[in-house]
């Protein structure tokens, strides 16, 4: 069953927007990588899957525009929905996102997308800092399988 988060308000018009994005943790696994946007909410790196791209383009363009990594991602989390609404475009969100774990990455550029700020977080800081429910639900995910091993 796919977790879903946030309320679909009936009658709203909803429009789908899809979405791949990765839990980076640092080489000690102590503290994961946050993106921060101008408004201040907390998100995982990753974002919308454009035409014609699967989950991987998706994350390898949105690594270098939003952290400046390239990465190598390990296990597939699922799939989670969120809906939303978004004052900024005025659009009710139906947004599935793919959530999978990074197991290296390496800096090679500054991101090209400047209007970010990049922190890292303890996971636990992380899961009250993150906006998104399905956000939240990926880190849960990660630190499940690292308790596993």
């Amino acid at each position: 069953m796919v977790p879903k988060f946030g309320e679909k308000e009936a009658g709203k018009p909803y429009r789908a927007r899809y979405g791949a994005y990765v839990v980076i943790p640092e080489k000690d696994r102590q503290t994961i990588v946050l993106v921060q946007a101008p408004n201040g909410a907390y998100f995982l790196p990753g974002g919308e899957i454009e035409a014609g791209e699967n989950h991987r383009q998706a994350i390898e363009r949105e690594m270098l525009e939003e952290v400046g990594f390239v990465v190598v991602l390990g296990t597939y989390f699922g799939e989670a929905v969120e809906y939303f609404y978004s004052r900024h475009r005025d659009t009710y969100f139906e947004h599935p996102g793919y959530f999978y774990e990074v197991t290296s990455y390496e800096k090679v550029a500054e991101p090209t997308e400047t209007t970010n700020t990049i922190e890292w977080h303890t996971p636990q800081k992380a899961l009250q800092l993150l906006k998104r429910g399905s956000h939240r639900w990926a880190v849960e995910q990660w630190l499940k399988q690292q308790s596993a091993k």
